[in-house]
């Protein structure tokens, strides 16, 4: 009789149960992934359809007559603020506006940008 023969075996079975649940793990996980993208594509498309057909039949945004931006109210198409950290300040720094970032025009908050209500 060998005794390193009985542990030999059991190793192997344990390695081929390992082995096992791996397989069914990357077939479940590969299933997840498959079908959350899946989904992903089918409420994209679902969604682009309804933006389309919302598009063709509503009516253009009355804030921003149907462009999605403004210019901004908070610098008033300056880019710049006023602005001093003392309640009464000796001196006022000119600051970038923090509501449109610089860039003048900020996105119409009634249609959220798409021009349409």
């Amino acid at each position: 009789m060998e005794l390193g023969g009985g542990g030999r075996g059991a190793g192997d079975r344990v390695r081929r149960q390992l082995q096992a649940v791996g397989r069914v793990a990357a077939y479940l996980g590969g299933g997840f992934i498959l079908l959350s993208a899946a989904s992903s594509v089918a409420v994209r498309s679902l969604r682009a359809l309804s933006d389309a057909n919302q598009r063709k039949f509503a009516m253009p945004c009355g804030a921003c007559e149907g462009k999605g931006s403004y210019a901004c109210r908070l610098c008033k198409g300056s880019a710049t603020i006023e602005w001093s950290p003392m309640y009464d300040p000796v001196f006022v720094n000119p600051c970038l506006c923090p509501t449109c970032d610089g860039t003048r025009v900020q996105r119409c908050l009634n249609c959220l940008g798409k021009g349409y209500a």
